[in-house]
């Protein structure tokens, strides 16, 4: 079958040549997947074929219609937008679904499904919704995605490795002048276990996520401000009631060090709030950003109310890996000095990521507490947000 040589490299083309029923492509970000993919659906419904290109979620299908629709002559086939779908003269045809509204793809059958970015989507979907639909037709499957740890997609890697059907490329085996700086770029700008995943394409286990941790721990201890240095605080709040603790931490701006900790459990919110705007006093009358969610509502308005310099943070999926990785991050080049307390470094070399569908989880392993990461994370993020200017999610 002639290919759309033109728009592929030479190991982009050599992949879509092997004759593999399914085939496992794991590559880092901007290789040159959704392009590859492309030309593979569009030579396959130009001969008649239907196609299917399955992402994890409707926002993620976006870039693949937009493909299919720059890279078809509209007065040669006919496009459906409203159903995200082309048809062919020869009777062809490419579908656009979303993983997660897999009632779309029940009951249709196909002789190609792409998957991209297969290891965001759920294993029972790919077994129990996809592998169906190509039964009837003896169909072929790709499986194209940026690891993810070492879930479904994993294990799928590694059965094709042995028949000859995987492939696995960091993204700078893509030549553009654009991509070897985004490349370099990243290498600075991420932790080195993300650039591990995202961008060299390596299979990595959940586990232990801080590193640089005990060389970190330089930091000198400060109970009031010292002249001229400005101050960040950080706030991770507990019930009374619970066996959590409520975490006040305080970030010297000025030399990027914690210098201060204040742990209290089983104390009324009258208390947490005195102790919290005490040590707001005593750091300069420090900003703070305090977690909103739940109990800090009502705790973070009364202390607005009283005046105190207070941000409100809502901790979503998409909010805590932000602050978790920037927190990372600064420990790993060694932005940020901690203090040598037994209990901040065993929360931090704890602290575990766990990888599923979107983004990771991120959390104390059962039993353990992580009241300390997330103050220092918040902390941290009001000091790289600006000294003096209150953040807000």
């Amino acid at each position: 079958m002639q290919l759309l040589t033109d728009y592929l490299r030479p190991d982009q083309a050599a992949i879509l040549q092997n004759n593999a029923r399914v085939k496992v492509i794991a590559m880092g970000r901007r290789w040159g997947k959704t392009v590859m993919s492309g030309v593979y659906a569009l030579t396959i419904a130009q001969h008649g074929g239907a196609v299917a290109w399955v992402a994890p979620t409707f926002r993620n299908s976006r870039p693949l219609w937009r493909f299919c629709e720059a890279a078809v002559n509209p007065q040669a086939v006919t496009v459906h937008r409203a159903e995200r779908e082309i048809t062919f003269p020869q009777g062809g045809r490419i579908g656009i679904y979303s993983a997660d509204n897999d009632v779309s793809i029940r009951g249709e059958s196909f002789d190609l499904v792409i998957i991209d970015e297969a290891a965001q989507v759920k294993e029972e979907t790919y077994s129990d919704v996809i592998l169906p639909t190509i039964a009837d037709r003896d169909g072929r499957i790709m499986l194209i995605s940026t690891p993810r740890g070492r879930n479904w997609f994993f294990a799928e890697y590694l059965k094709a490795k042995e028949r000859g059907a995987a492939w696995n490329a960091p993204s700078n085996a893509n030549p553009m002048p654009t991509i070897q700086r985004a490349y370099d770029m990243a290498k600075e700008r991420v932790t080195a276990r993300a650039f591990r995943q995202e961008w060299q394409a390596e299979f990595i286990d959940d586990g232990s996520f801080f590193t640089n941790v005990e060389a970190s721990a330089t930091a000198t201890a400060q109970d009031k401000a010292q002249a001229g240095h400005e101050y960040t605080i950080g706030v991770d709040w507990a019930r009374a009631s619970g066996g959590d603790y409520t975490v006040f931490a305080v970030i010297d701006a000025t030399t990027r060090e914690l210098v201060n900790v204040a742990r209290m459990q089983g104390q009324a919110f009258d208390v947490q709030r005195n102790r919290l705007a005490d040590l707001c006093r005593r750091f300069n009358d420090a900003p703070i950003l305090a977690e909103y969610n739940s109990m800090g509502m009502p705790l973070v308005e009364d202390l607005q109310r009283a005046g105190l310099p207070v941000s409100a943070f809502t901790t979503t999926a998409a909010t805590k890996h932000e602050i978790i990785t920037g927190l990372a991050l600064a420990l790993e080049q060694g932005e940020l000095k901690l203090l040598n307390d037994a209990v901040v470094l065993g929360e931090l070399q704890a602290y575990e990521m766990k990888q599923r569908a979107g983004l990771p989880s991120y959390s104390a392993p059962d039993g353990l507490h992580d009241d300390t990461v997330i103050a220092l994370a918040l902390a941290w993020q009001q000091c790289n947000s600006g000294v003096g200017v209150l953040f807000e999610v």
